[in-house]
This record gives C-alpha cells, sequence and structure tokens, in this order.
C-alpha cells in the first residue's frame, strides 16, 4: 500500500459524523468525518452533480484533493475510477483520519499528504488532470491556489478544476487560462467546473 506523508498544520461540522461514498467500487461505504472545528465535508447531491460534469473523464485520472478535510472528494474519485488522488491537509488530526480510511479501503491509489496546501503547490512539480478546491470559507485561498496552479505548466489541457465556496458570496477571478464550463448551487454553497481554455492557434 502506498501511503506518502510529508510534514507540516488549517482546516475546513462538530461532533462527529459520517458520509457516503456514493458510487463506484466503495459505493455507500462509510467515510469517518472527525469532530475537528470548520470541517465541511462537500454535500452528497453537490459530489453527485460534479462527477456528473465529471462522466467518464475520471476513469484513470489524476487527482488532487487540496484541501482534503474529510476526504469525501478525494475517496469518491478513487472509487469512481482515479487512478491516483493525493489529498493534502495540514491538521494532524484529519491527516490521521485520511490514513485510517485509506487503510480500512485498502486504498491503494490515494496518497496522503501532511503539508499546508499553498506550500505542496510551491513545492510539488506534480501534474494532475482534475484538483478539487475546497479550502475553509473564511479564507483567501480559493484564489491563491487558483493562481499557484495556472503557473507553468501543471495543468494538461484537458484539466478540470473543481472550486467551492460559500454563497452568498463573491465568486472568485478565474485565471485568465482557465474557461467556467459548469456552476451550481446548493444551500449555502456555490460550487464551479472550470478547465484550461483552449487554444484556437493553428
Amino acid at each position: 500500500m502506498r501511503i506518502s506523508l510529508l510534514c507540516e498544520e488549517m482546516i475546513h461540522v462538530s461532533g462527529e459524523a459520517n458520509v457516503h461514498i456514493i458510487a463506484g467500487r466503495w459505493k455507500r461505504r462509510r467515510l469517518i468525518v472527525p469532530a475537528v472545528s470548520g470541517l465541511r465535508p462537500t454535500p452528497g447531491r453537490v459530489r453527485e452533480t460534479l462527477f456528473n460534469w465529471l462522466g467518464s473523464g475520471i476513469f484513470g485520472a489524476r487527482c488532487l484533493d487540496l484541501f482534503a478535510g474529510s476526504g469525501a472528494l478525494g475517496f469518491e474519485a478513487a472509487s469512481r475510477g482515479a487512478a491516483e488522488v493525493v489529498l493534502v491537509d495540514r491538521n494532524k488530526a484529519v491527516v490521521d483520519n485520511l490514513l485510517s480510511g485509506v487503510r480500512r479501503l485498502a486504498a491503494q491509489e490515494i496518497a496522503v499528504v501532511h503539508s499546508d496546501a499553498l506550500r505542496y503547490l510551491k513545492r510539488s512539480s506534480r501534474h494532475f488532470d482534475i484538483v478539487f478546491l475546497d479550502p475553509p470559507f473564511d479564507s483567501d485561498l480559493l484564489e491563491t491556489s487558483c493562481r499557484l496552479l495556472a503557473h507553468g505548466d501543471r495543468l494538461p489541457e484537458t484539466a478540470r478544476i473543481y472550486l467551492e465556496m460559500r454563497r452568498p458570496g463573491l465568486q472568485p477571478t478565474l485565471p485568465n487560462e482557465w474557461d467556467l464550463i459548469h456552476s451550481g448551487t446548493a444551500g449555502d454553497v456555490r460550487y464551479l467546473l472550470a478547465g484550461r481554455r483552449v487554444s484556437m492557434d493553428a
């Protein structure tokens, strides 16, 4: 089993709770949500919409869940056929819970990284096909993360980037190189799917 750990300590429900994987090989399997202040798993109906948007693009994809929290997005991606999923979080209790989930599901394609999200982006040269961005609502991390992701050649032309934020609230400014593909709302959540702008040059 490949479980990777870096080092470093933010967080996104009070009281331990559960969420369930919606589809794939781990359908209906439970994910434990630790009692960490501010931890906010992506709602099930939002996850279902997101993965409908992604469609067959999830199969064989390299995925990054940058503010992993409960891991609901990353585990869902792996369950539906992603080839590789990296879960990043800076809170040790959250990381320990993610590692427990990886072991419980024998999820060999999931790696857990204990690190600050922005530091991870600055240090890593990894390439990802799908990136999930669901930072704490009361932070300015969304636009900063987008800028770092857009820098260099980290994302292939077919990459998809998921963004989740508070509603009502200002929608983040996307990098010039990205286009908005889909958007939706659910309760106090606004969520977007963006992609790299395809060059029309011959």
